[in-house]
């Protein structure tokens, strides 16, 4: 029997917890000592009524205030992108040579503007690190709707050692060699999804606009990922379109409900309140728009973004301005640098 343990008692946690013990796996569930409420009252009630509710956890999820195996072999960070670091660093005294970490995240470091398995590579250098990516809301996870992911990394052994303990006949897992493409399109796809929830609160009628909203949107985050060593094909598959659609057209998606409220005219302050859980697409606005700068690389959507998040620029005037560019051939060379 493997030795798993999940780190991070939100909704995505909560049912990763969930998928691995329907696997046959028994999960000690843990998190930080300000969460130590949330894991007394899913041990108590066998559900988390906070950020998950009506998914009933079976006995074999322990949950636990603090983990107790000296090394795990599997060890799940379910935590946001911000918390990476010091939940790697929190968890290295239960890790050896032979766990394999794998990262839930989907984000990037703000400042260094590292991928997440490069910040866990940092902290905990003897572990493998996988990324497990794609299109899949906690809330369906939980409730064994049919989904598909992407288990990444570098060592092929560690992805499909994923793979092998997590897949169960409604969570169903790829294993991919390129994490960097995988990471970025988790990361990138959060920043459209704002997009997409801004232009359906400013107009009524909006399916064209949004189908090309998430096609020029995938051709952003495919230039950036190129050019940060991705492979192309990776952004047409599960973490690149699937996730991207999903998080641009979903109910559950925090990042669509945030962008419909700051393009209501709610301040940036007052809708991250309102949504009450992380929503990724703000961060990582910033940091892909700060790489874009640096890099070279045309990434007007992102741009624009950045502007409404950060400048105060009107929904309705970056519309307007991108509508507006300049004549383009659809299929441009992804590398395509900054226009002058």
């Amino acid at each position: 029997m493997k030795k798993v343990a999940v780190w991070g008692s939100g909704s995505w946690g909560t049912a990763i917890a969930y998928t691995l013990a329907f696997a046959g796996n028994t999960v000690d569930l843990s998190g930080r000592k300000e969460d130590a409420e949330i894991i007394r009252c899913i041990a108590r009630d066998k559900e988390n009524t906070r950020f998950l509710p009506g998914v009933i956890l079976p006995d074999s999820v322990q949950p636990v205030t603090e983990l107790s195996e000296t090394a795990y072999d599997f060890l799940f960070l379910a935590v946001p992108s911000h918390a990476v670091r010091d939940s790697a660093r929190h968890v290295k005294p239960y890790v050896s040579e032979k766990t394999i970490v794998v990262n839930l995240a989907k984000g990037l470091e703000d400042g260094s503007c590292l991928r997440l398995s490069e910040v866990i590579e940092q902290v905990l250098p003897s572990c493998r690190v996988v990324v497990l990516s794609g299109p899949s809301h906690a809330e369906e996870v939980g409730r064994e709707v049919s989904t598909a992911v992407v288990a990444a990394s570098e060592d092929e052994n560690a992805a499909a050692a994923v793979q092998q303990l997590i897949m169960t006949p409604f969570f169903r897992v790829y294993v991919n060699s390129d994490i960097v493409g995988v990471e970025l399109g988790g990361a990138l796809k959060n920043i459209i999804a704002l997009c997409s929830g801004a232009l359906e609160s400013r107009q009524t009628s909006r399916d064209n606009t949004k189908a090309a909203l998430i096609t020029r949107g995938l051709t952003e985050i495919t230039r950036l990922g190129v050019a940060l060593g991705a492979q192309e094909i990776t952004f047409s598959g599960l973490a690149g379109l699937g996730d991207l659609v999903v998080t641009c057209t979903s109910s559950h998606s925090r990042n669509l409900r945030a962008g419909r409220a700051l393009a209501a005219g709610k301040p940036l302050e007052q809708v991250l309140e309102e949504i009450g859980m992380v929503v990724e697409g703000v961060r990582a606005t910033r940091t892909a728009y700060e790489i874009s700068r640096r890099l070279n690389i045309s990434m007007p959507i992102t741009e624009k973004a950045y502007q409404v998040l950060f400048e105060n620029a009107p929904v309705e005037s970056v519309i307007q301005e991108l509508m507006a560019r300049s004549k383009k051939q659809e299929h441009e060379d992804l590398g395509a640098i900054q226009e002058s």
